[in-house]
């Protein structure tokens, strides 16, 4: 951890030893859960060794849960101990006389259902000191189940995703194929270690290579990351989209937008060759791999990256395949397509469309997980006859064996002519809008609609505008903000909002989004109607707007 005391790799076999031991002494078994609640910290790594070292298995929990998610987690799982942060304990409530509640900080015994302080009596430091001089682990095979990992999706069904350890290594060894890590790189980790992406790539390889990993305790702001980025001097980081769309949103396009001669295409190139210096010197000047995955890219963040030269690669995967499918080496990316396959992991399109080759992205391979926890009915859906398994997400491939994906097979609209529309790639275009923070694109009777969450600063302009008329209405002006933004629709019509200086109201800035948006689409996608979505999207850990939650998904 930045700032914090280092953990030295010959300090992983004593200590994970002595986590197992004192697992032991708590009555742990293999094949037992143990759940993990954490923020990204080393001590996280060395209890999840410590958890696959007495043979149970790991039940890691993303940290943005809500506490009755994590109690569902526990309870479906049936973890017998969760070991859990001091700073994450107050989510936890009421479970002591189920489980073992531990604190990751220092072992303590927080809860337990005898009562702690009988429990923390089993595991005093001389009791786990003598357990651990004669512990002897069990028998761990490869296919034996290392972790459960519980999702939290955007068509709102959380499973609990069984993989091996089987699963985990191989697809660690096969990520080589687009990096290989040295003993002196560097890496920042900024993304949740309870998540497979960051687990895998981010946690594993380094594991494996003896390279330093340092920690962001706290979700990537621009105020966070800056430091650290300088401090660190990271040669590798792993990220989603949103990090790297914000950095290019709030500095990076505002300062080329200044330029004159950025407006003339010929000369754009270069331009962002020249930028993309300046960022490779915010991340530290040693930047060799920046690795993007989670979700999709916006198309004209990766033209700029392209154009920069950054050292960039995506990747594409799920948790079900712990998690990486395609990768790039960086420098070698086609912009917008998603990869190769990784190492001795076949690939396949099922049932193909004949006039554009689309179809579902199946796969097989060792990493491809055994199924989803006490769920045999959703285990067989997601396998093929013949026993591949299904992503879910539709892709065409080139005859090289390149890869893109196109959108999710649950979201993908059916065109009134057949063409398969993909809400995901009209979102890209709404998010491109100097007015646009973020977008969700659906389909009904009345053709596709999107609804829009404006920026910060384009509703700041819009409130000030209407705070006269909010009050008059007798609404309190220190709560007119957020009167102004569920009021906008009736508001609106008498404020005469003015952006930049042309008379527009909310209706006439919405209906403007469409008609730029619809300037760069095909006929086929274009939006019939864009409406204001007063509130931030409810996301995903891993920032995916639940899609379940908005019109279409209520619909289906």
């Amino acid at each position: 951890m930045i700032g914090g005391e280092a953990v030295l790799f010959r300090d992983l076999e004593p200590k994970t030893r002595r986590i197992a031991a004192f697992l032991g002494l708590l009555g742990v078994k293999k094949g037992d859960r143990v759940a993990l609640l954490s923020e990204n910290r080393p001590e996280w790594g060395l209890a999840y060794f410590g958890i696959s070292r007495s043979g149970a298995i790991a039940v890691p929990i993303m940290v943005d849960f809500l506490p009755e998610q994590i109690s569902t987690i526990l309870e479906h799982s049936e973890s017998k101990v969760l070991i859990i942060s001091k700073r994450l304990a107050g989510k936890i409530s009421g479970e002591g006389d189920k489980r073992v509640l531990v604190c990751l900080d220092d072992y303590s015994i927080l809860e337990a259902p005898g009562g702690a302080a009988a429990t923390a009596a089993l595991v005093a430091p001389d009791a786990v000191d003598r357990a651990a001089s004669y512990f002897a682990p069990p028998e761990i095979l490869a296919d034996d189940l290392a972790s459960i990992l519980y999702t939290s999706g955007t068509m709102g069904k959380s499973k609990g995703v069984m993989l091996t350890h089987r699963n985990f290594v191989f697809d660690a060894v096969a990520a080589r194929k687009f990096i290989v890590l040295r003993r002196t790189d560097r890496l920042l980790s900024i993304l949740p270690l309870a998540h497979a992406y960051e687990f895998t790539i981010g946690f594993l390889i380094p594991m494996l290579q003896g390279s330093a990993v340092y920690y962001l305790d706290r979700p990537p702001s621009a105020t966070a990351l800056l430091p650290a980025l300088a401090a660190v001097r990271p040669t590798l980081v792993l990220s989603v989209p949103l990090v790297i769309e914000k950095i290019y949103h709030s500095s990076i396009k505002p300062a080329l937008d200044k330029i004159g001669l950025y407006k003339v295409p010929l000369f754009r190139p270069a331009l962002e060759w020249v930028a993309g210096l300046k960022l490779k010197k915010t991340f530290g000047g040693k930047i060799r791999f920046f690795g993007i995955g989670g979700a999709p890219l916006s198309a004209e963040v990766e033209t700029f990256l392209h154009h920069a030269r950054f050292l960039y690669s995506i990747g594409y995967g799920l948790t079900e395949t712990a998690p990486l499918l395609t990768g790039n080496r960086p420098g070698k990316v086609k912009p917008h397509t998603t990869g190769w396959a990784s190492t001795d992991v076949e690939l396949r399109i099922g049932d193909p469309r004949p006039d554009t080759g689309e179809g579902e992205l199946q796969a097989r391979g060792a990493n491809v997980f055994p199924g989803y926890y006490k769920d045999p009915e959703r285990t067989a859906e997601a396998f093929t006859a013949d026993g591949w398994f299904r992503t879910g997400d539709l892709a065409v491939m080139e005859a090289s064996g390149r890869v893109t994906v196109r959108g999710r097979t649950k979201t993908m609209i059916l065109g009134a002519s057949g063409e398969n529309i993909y809400p995901e790639e009209i979102e890209a275009v709404l998010n491109a809008s100097p007015y646009v923070a973020e977008s969700l694109v659906y389909g009904d009777e009345r053709g596709l609609t999107a609804l829009v969450h404006l920026k910060p600063e384009v509703l700041e302009r819009f409130s000030a505008r209407i705070k006269d008329e909010i009050e008059e209405a007798g609404v309190a002006a220190a709560n007119f903000r957020a009167a102004a933004q569920h009021a906008a629709h009736n508001a609106a019509g008498k404020a005469g909002v003015n952006f930049e200086g042309a008379e527009r109201n909310l209706a006439q800035t919405l209906e403007m989004i469409k008609r730029e948006t619809n300037s760069r689409l095909a006929a086929f996608s274009r939006l019939a109607k864009v409406e204001h979505q007063a509130e931030p999207f409810e996301k995903t850990p891993k920032q995916s707007i639940k899609r379940f939650l908005y019109p279409r998904g209520k619909k289906d």
